[in-house]
């Protein structure tokens, strides 16, 4: 025997309808069911509730409201019913409206509405449509009748939220269910019942749900099915966790808690009456009814994650106090939950030091100014004295919730909970765990609840899959490369590596693009280079394709707005300014990826600044890619400190145009023709002193001296110049070229007095004894700068351990897909990190 309750969504629609209809008489319900308990048609319960209130108010609208929702009904009663079953359900119809409107006519006469007569009115959602639904499964072939609940289901007369007597109710369903012969199936108005002098009663948020269940435990049904417009309890909300998918079974504890604490699903007290005679509870979607649903039982059988679910509510607010008058105190706990209880204050949640020097509770938003002032009056005099300060309101805060029986037996899901938050940057207001273990809740800022949701979600459920989403500032040569590199290569880090790179945001200098769902890396560049392809006369479509014009600050506040977990600031530009925004990026929780040099060879406070904050918040700032590319010095720097060992000098050829410049310099070619070979294939700018005032190659040894942890300024960095001032003071590249040829005398005479010694020629950074400095030398036989080719760069470090021999890192220092691979590396090494 099976006991089903339909929801308003369920109801709310012909549609709808049809699905129960074919719900009832598959072969897992036909015969078996004989009660099905129906809530109003969606929405029409706060239809009823504004009508009365207009009536009261003098607001002549509410006939016209009233015959907007006798309309409703009469045309779902026309897709269903003809001829002479439509006069009858017409005719029925039209005396129960009859007697809602005397009653909304009254309610104007009088100018006023009591709780006992907005009850009555809300009575009649359901009594509407459990009347009209028995006579549309008649007609379909389904025996069915009407069943008002009220004679039935007594309450005590709390209007409102009233509180069904069991004893009296359950002794009505059984008999009314016992006759001679067999009842046809019978379509039960949910959420009302009646006091015991015949007042009709609601009872309250869940009603309908509640009305079912008791249904189900007085008649000891095999299991209750609640049929909804989702396919189940899900692990989290699906409209902020787009990941989150169906649990199988759940036990009665854990969908109480799950249900408490924002899952819409279930209310609370709908799941006592079932659980108090162990029927068990399923939750199913009325519009994929092939889906097995949620189980709600006794034993359920355990999951294979530590947690169950996560789940929130919205918006509360959180009241603490303290003070030496609470401590060791006997009765100060009754006093405090008496006062709240006696304005009638609800608690959410509460948490108490164990010094009980402060106590802190969550309420819901209405109610924090009238629990406040039931705190201050009720410890008025302590107050007064000092013993204890006056209670302080904190607003716009959420509470999330981590719900599951497995957390008894598993250590460290409360590390796991606070270190996915922390990681993002997310802060615990308050914390509180039962002694069930059941249930580790925590509240946290408002706007960050969709965020904490997802980074826990993934945290347990997603473990295996580490998600980044990425936003990416420049698609140049070197941001363009990336994006290439990304799309050829995310499939496979997904199937093998288990790393998923989303792209919500990107731009270039001219536009801009956004998309939480992920823009296509393939046509990135396009976009923001072409803007969104629209059809004559038409708009973009689809919003994926929407561009906007550039702007740095609303890109960094479009960025922050998203609140995602583990989100990834990319900066593939040159730009200062955008550098200078890195430090209001890693305050928001953001990590960073760059090759751009400016942020850490610019002031020397700034860059202690941004590698401090992200060392101490746990927040990356990756910038492998600032010295030689993807060579591995900056994190082998790091290696090297971490081990103990200690940097007593670097030298270093950090420039790939100077590089390939003195590499081919053996006098063949004048220096002048060289520097021409490098322009055209793309080894310098345009103009080839921005590579040949060495300013690049200062400051890529500036932040090698600073990770070594010396204290320089770029000011400091010694540079030796290779050029003559006339060449920097020519007008343009043709006089630049006209005044470089001028020197290719000195330049041959000193390489010609190198040669003779048997050097040659290179431009060399050295770090040591808390100096940098960078000039030309002459290289002998066997100096490991003489095995350079092409454009390569190569670092030299001798340390306490590579003193005798030195630690060489060499290869290509410069090119996009070199480049590009070292940032990718990085947001890869970021992705890993991920718990």
């Amino acid at each position: 025997m099976l006991v089903l309750k339909f929801g308003g969504t369920s109801v709310g629609s012909p549609e709808a309808i049809s699905k129960i209809i074919g719900i009832l008489s598959d072969t897992g319900h036909a015969g078996k069911v004989p009660a099905v308990v129906v809530s109003a048609f969606s929405g029409v319960t706060d239809s009823l509730i504004d009508i009365s209130r207009r009536a009261a108010g003098g607001d002549k609208t509410f006939a016209v409201m009233a015959e907007v929702l006798k309309n409703r009904h009469i045309e779902t009663m026309h897709a269903f019913l003809k001829g002479e079953a439509r006069k009858q359900a017409a005719a029925d119809f039209n005396n129960t409206f009859a007697e809602l409107n005397r009653i909304l006519d009254g309610i104007a006469i009088l100018g006023e509405l009591s709780a006992r007569t907005l009850d009555l009115v809300m009575s009649f959602g359901e009594r509407f449509s459990a009347a009209l639904l028995a006579r549309i499964f008649a007609a379909s072939g389904i025996g069915a009748s009407y069943l008002d609940a009220r004679p039935l289901v007594k309450t005590d007369d709390a209007f409102g939220g009233a509180r069904f007597l069991p004893k009296e109710t359950f002794a009505n369903i059984r008999a009314f269910f016992r006759p001679q012969g067999k009842l046809p199936l019978q379509v039960v108005t949910g959420f009302i019942g009646s006091t015991a002098e015949g007042h009709t009663a609601t009872l309250g948020r869940g009603g309908s749900d509640l009305s079912a269940a008791i249904f189900a435990a007085a008649l000891g049904a095999k299991e209750l099915e609640i049929w909804t417009d989702v396919d189940g309890i899900l692990t989290a909300d699906p409209r902020l966790v787009k990941n989150a998918f169906r649990i199988d079974e759940i036990s009665y504890t854990e969908a109480m808690e799950i249900s408490h604490f924002g899952a819409k699903v279930l209310f609370p007290p709908t799941i006592k009456p079932a659980l108090e005679q162990g029927v068990p509870i399923r939750i199913r979607n009325t519009f994929r009814p092939e889906g097995g649903g949620t189980r709600i039982r006794e034993n359920a059988v355990p999951g294979s994650y530590p947690i169950r679910g996560v789940s929130s509510i919205n918006h509360v607010a959180l009241i603490r106090f303290q003070g030496s008058g609470m401590v060791g105190v006997a009765g100060f706990s009754s006093r405090l939950f008496g006062a709240l209880a006696r304005r009638g204050i609800s608690i959410i949640l509460i948490t108490q030091s164990s010094s009980e020097y402060s106590i802190c509770f969550a309420v819901l938003p209405g109610d924090a100014r009238s629990a406040e002032a039931a705190v201050r009056d009720e410890f008025d005099r302590e107050i007064r004295s000092g013993t204890i300060d006056a209670p302080v309101t904190e607003k716009d805060l959420s509470i999330i919730a981590v719900v599951g029986s497995n957390m008894k037996s598993t250590s460290g899901i409360s590390g796991k909970v606070f270190h996915a938050l922390g990681r993002n940057g997310i802060n615990v207001v308050a914390i509180a765990q039962g002694s069930s273990e059941l249930n580790i809740s925590a509240v946290i800022p408002r706007q960050d609840e969709a965020k904490a949701l997802n980074a826990v979600h993934e945290a347990f459920f997603l473990s295996g899959v580490r998600s980044v989403n990425l936003f990416l500032l420049g698609a140049g040569l070197i941001g363009g490369t990336l994006l290439d590199q990304i799309a050829s290569h995310r499939e496979t880090l997904v199937e093998k590596h288990q790393i998923c790179i989303n792209l919500v945001g990107a731009a270039n200098s001219r536009n801009m693009s956004f998309r939480r769902e992920g823009l296509d890396p393939k046509k990135v560049k396009a976009l923001l280079k072409n803007g969104a392809p629209r059809e004559s006369g038409k708009a973009a479509e689809p919003s994926s394709l929407k561009t906007e014009a550039f702007s740095l600050p609303l890109f960094i506040e479009r960025m922050k707005a998203f609140n995602l977990p583990n989100m990834v600031f990319c900066d593939c530009t040159p730009s200062g300014e955008v550098s200078e925004s890195y430090g209001g990026i890693l305050q928001s929780a953001i990590a960073i990826v760059t090759p751009n040099k400016r942020a850490n060879a610019g002031s020397l406070d700034y860059y202690r600044e941004l590698t401090g904050y992200s060392r101490d918040r746990g927040i990356p700032y990756l910038y492998e890619t600032t010295v030689c590319a993807g060579l591995p010095v900056i994190s082998t720097l790091r290696d090297l400190s971490l081990s103990g060992d200690r940097v007593r000098r670097i030298e270093a050829v950090l420039s790939g145009t100077l590089s390939f410049i003195f590499n081919n310099y053996d006098g063949s070619k004048p220096f002048s023709a060289l520097v021409r070979e490098a322009r055209a294939k793309g080894y310098t700018e345009p103009d080839p002193r921005d590579d040949l005032n060495a300013m690049d190659a200062a400051r890529k040894a500036l932040i090698l001296a600073r990770e070594c942890g010396m204290a320089l300024e770029f000011s400091q960095v010694a540079i030796e110049p290779i050029l003559p001032p006339s060449c920097f003071k020519a007008r343009d590249v043709d006089a630049f070229f006209a005044e470089l040829e001028k020197s290719d005398g000195a330049f041959e005479k000193r390489r010609a007095a190198a040669a003779a010694e048997g050097k040659v020629l290179r431009y060399v950074a050295v770090v040591e004894e808390g100096s940098a400095k960078i000039s030309l030398r002459a290289e002998a036989a066997g100096s490991p700068f003489r095995s350079l080719t092409d454009s390569d760069n190569i670092v030299v470090i001798t340390t306490d351990r590579y003193s005798a021999l030195p630690m060489v890192i060499k290869g290509p220092g410069a090119g996009a897909q070199v480049t590009a691979g070292g940032i990718f590396a990085d947001i890869v090494r970021l992705a890993k990190t991920l718990v």
